[in-house]
C-alpha cells in the first residue's frame, strides 16, 4: 500500500515537472502572457476533461488543472508592454499591397472617413446577439450536424480558422467573405507576426493581401498539437476561458452570392482547377475544356450561379470533400455552441460593430479598422441571383444553411422560399 502511495507520488511530481518545463517553453516563445485589459473577457467554465480511471487519478488530474491555470494565470501580473515576444518568429514582407483595377472595381473599396461614435444601444443590440445564439445552442428542439459534440470532439483540422493574438489576450475565428482580409491584417499588428524589413507592420493596409492569407503569417489552433502535444487542447481551452474571443458573421446568402462572384466571375486558376472545370464537366454537359482559366473566360465558358448552386446542394459534392471554406456553414468554422463567443460582429453594420469591438479591446488607440468597402453584394440583390434557381433548390438550400441563419439572428428568406 505504501509502494502504491510513494508511486502515485512520484507520477504526481513527474507530471509537474513536465508541466513546469512545458509551460517555461511556452514562456519563452511568448504565449504565456495573458494580457486580460477587455471590459469584455470574463470567467467562463471550460468544458471538463474525460478523465477515466480511479477516483484519485481524478483528483489530480483537477489539481494539475487548477495549478496550471493558477500559473498561466499568474503571467497577468506581468503585464509589460515593452515585451515583444510572439507565439512565433515573426515573418518577413517587404511588398506594399497592389489590387488589380478589376478586383479594386468588383471590391468597391470605400476609402471615406467614417464616423465611429458609439451609439448608445450597441452594448444592448450586442447581448441580444449573444443571447440569440445561447438561446439557440441550448434549445434542444434545434438540431443541427455537429450541434451536441464537445470542444474535445472537434477535430484539430476543425480548429484552423481560430486565429489566436497571445500579447493582447484576444482569439478571432475568421469566416471568408466576412471582412476577413482585414480583420486578419488586424490580428497580424495587434500579434506582431509579421515584420516589414525588420519592424512590425504598424498600418493594416500596409500588409500585402498575399501575406494576410498566408497561413505561416498566423497562430491557429491546429498548429498547437505539433507544439504541445497532449497538453495542446488543455491550453487552448485555458486560452478560451481567459482571452476575448470574436467573429463577424453576414446573412449566409448574400455570403453565397459573393463568394461565386469572387471566385467564378474573376479570373481565379486554383478556383478553375479545382471547382470550375468539375462544375462545368458535371451541370454543364461540357466535356472538353480550356486547360486556363484565362482560356475559358477568353471562349465565355464560367460556371453559373445555377451550376453553383447544384453543386452545393449535390450530395456527391462532400463525400468526396468537405465545402470550401469560402462557402462552408459558419457554424462549422467557429463551432458557436462549443465557443462561448464575447462578441458577435455583422458585415451589415461593420463600421459600428469595428469601432465598438476595438474599443472595447482597448487598441482603439494602437490602430483603426482599414476602410471598408460599399459591399457591391447587397441583400437587395437575392431576388435578382435566385430568380433562375428553382423554388425546390432555393428550400434545399435554406435547409443546409439554416443553422447560420436562426444563430446569428438573420430572418428567414420568405420572399425567396415561396412562390
Amino acid at each position: 500500500m505504501a509502494k502504491a502511495r510513494l508511486f502515485r507520488l512520484w507520477l504526481a511530481l513527474g507530471s509537474v515537472f513536465m508541466i513546469l518545463l512545458i509551460i517555461v517553453y511556452w514562456d519563452n516563445v511568448g504565449t504565456a502572457h495573458f494580457y486580460l485589459h477587455t471590459s469584455l473577457s470574463r470567467p467562463h467554465l471550460p468544458d471538463p476533461l474525460p478523465t477515466p480511471g480511479p477516483e484519485e487519478g481524478k483528483d489530480f488530474m483537477s489539481d494539475v488543472d487548477e495549478f496550471l491555470d493558477k500559473l498561466l494565470s499568474s503571467g497577468l501580473k506581468q503585464n509589460d508592454p515593452s515585451r515583444k515576444k510572439t507565439e512565433q518568429p515573426p515573418l518577413l514582407a517587404s511588398s506594399k499591397p497592389a489590387l488589380s483595377n478589376m478586383e479594386e472595381s468588383v471590391r468597391g473599396y470605400d476609402w471615406s472617413p467614417h464616423d465611429t461614435k458609439q451609439n448608445p444601444d450597441q452594448d444592448r443590440l450586442q447581448a441580444e446577439r449573444r443571447r440569440v445564439l445561447r438561446d439557440f445552442c441550448a434549445n434542444s428542439s434545434f438540431v443541427f450536424p455537429t450541434k451536441e459534440r464537445s470542444f474535445d470532439d472537434i477535430p484539430n483540422y476543425e480548429l484552423n480558422h481560430l486565429i489566436v493574438d497571445d500579447r493582447h489576450g484576444i482569439i478571432y475565428c475568421y469566416v471568408p467573405k466576412v471582412a476577413c482580409t482585414n480583420w486578419k491584417r488586424v490580428m497580424i499588428v495587434l500579434s506582431e507576426s509579421l515584420l516589414d524589413q525588420g519592424v512590425p507592420y504598424r498600418e493594416p493596409l500596409d500588409i500585402p493581401r498575399e501575406h494576410v492569407h498566408n497561413s505561416s503569417t498566423h497562430l491557429t489552433f491546429n498548429k498547437f498539437w505539433r507544439r504541445y502535444g497532449k497538453f495542446s487542447r488543455h491550453l487552448m481551452k485555458i486560452k478560451l476561458k481567459k482571452y476575448t474571443k470574436f467573429l463577424f458573421v453576414r446573412d449566409p446568402f448574400v455570403r453565397l452570392i459573393s463568394a461565386f462572384r469572387s471566385k467564378f466571375e474573376l479570373e481565379n486558376e486554383e478556383f478553375y482547377q479545382k471547382f470550375a472545370i468539375p462544375m462545368l464537366k458535371m451541370y454543364s454537359n461540357l466535356t472538353s475544356l480550356p486547360t486556363s482559366v484565362s482560356e475559358a473566360f477568353s471562349a465565355g465558358l464560367k460556371v453559373s450561379f445555377t451550376n453553383f448552386i447544384q453543386y452545393l446542394l449535390d450530395p456527391h459534392t462532400e463525400r468526396l470533400a468537405p465545402f470550401n471554406e469560402h462557402w462552408r456553414q459558419v457554424y462549422r468554422l467557429c463551432h458557436p455552441c462549443q465557443i462561448d463567443y464575447d462578441f458577435v460582429g455583422k458585415l451589415e453594420t461593420l463600421d459600428e460593430d469595428a469601432a465598438q469591438l476595438l474599443r472595447l479591446l482597448k487598441v482603439d488607440q494602437l490602430l483603426h479598422f482599414p476602410p471598408s468597402y460599399r459591399n457591391r453584394t447587397a441583400s437587395s440583390w437575392e431576388e435578382d441571383w435566385f430568380a433562375r434557381i428553382p423554388l425546390a433548390w432555393r428550400q434545399q438550400l435554406y435547409k443546409l444553411y439554416e443553422a447560420d441563419f436562426v444563430l446569428f439572428g438573420y430572418p428567414k428568406p420568405e420572399n425567396l422560399l415561396r412562390d
